[in-house]
């Protein structure tokens, strides 16, 4: 893969790393990286398919992760949510219709995205999704043995997400991506996901059996999977074809 367009984004005192590809005009694919050691360069792939298409799409790193500043600790699911607007607002066109795609921690902020921009969102992927407690929405992470992880570890907390009312309301495009050996996000969350997507969206679910729950890695070295993803997010956008759902 050629070397991609990079940019920093100063936000709230943080230096956010990222990378660009593709025109604008069409549409804008913004792909979100998970929890952990997550960040952009797994995820590289995907911004040259989708220029390959016309789309523009861009992947940054979260701060505290990759190449952008900041303490891991001091992030929390606010603070995402605000760096993917800061960074959306600054390198995609504000004509694009966006496609949003999210991994593991990054389903939540999908749907708080999605809130955000309303009917401007064209497709959202979710890609073995977690969504979380409202009132986990605002604390910082810390160190995995603070109030974020007790909240999050609260026996069906989850069910109270706004992420669930957002994904029930949304009417586009949507494609979940769910690996046969997900030892992170429970079944149970998934398939709630999966319910409310499929009450009013244009659903589409993607089984990825031999794959675990770091899809940004499964995607990296599995191009026909990767693509397979890619084209169901484009199926039916402005210039491209429509596809069956499957």
């Amino acid at each position: 893969m050629d070397q991609l367009p990079t940019f920093a984004y100063a936000y709230d005192g943080e230096r956010l790393s990222g990378a660009v590809a593709g025109p604008a005009g069409r549409a804008t694919a913004v792909l979100l990286h998970g929890a952990g050691n997550g960040s952009k360069e797994r995820l590289l792939p995907f911004l040259a398919d989708f220029a390959g298409q016309g789309c523009r799409a861009l992947a940054f790193d979260f701060s505290g992760h990759g190449d952008s500043t900041g303490a891991l600790a001091e992030l929390s699911l606010r603070r995402r949510y605000e760096q993917a607007v800061a960074v959306l607002d600054a390198h995609a066109p504000a004509g694009d219709p966006l496609i949003v795609i999210g991994f593991s921690m990054s389903g939540q902020t999908v749907a708080d995205l999605m809130e955000h921009y309303g009917r401007r969102v064209a497709a959202v992927g979710l890609c073995a999704p977690a969504v979380y407690a409202p009132n986990a929405w605002d604390v910082p992470f810390g160190h995995g043995d603070g109030r974020f992880s007790e909240l999050i570890r609260t026996p069906d907390g989850w069910r109270d997400s706004r992420a669930l009312e957002v994904f029930r309301s949304y009417t586009g495009r949507a494609v979940l991506a769910v690996p046969g050996n997900d030892t992170v996000v429970p079944r149970v969350v998934t398939e709630a996901v999966q319910r409310a997507l499929s009450e009013r969206a244009r659903f589409s679910r993607l089984d990825l059996p031999d794959a675990d729950h770091i899809l940004g890695l499964w995607f990296r070295d599995h191009a026909g999977d990767r693509w397979e993803l890619v084209t169901r997010l484009l199926a039916g956008l402005d210039g491209y074809p429509e596809a069956p759902l499957r």
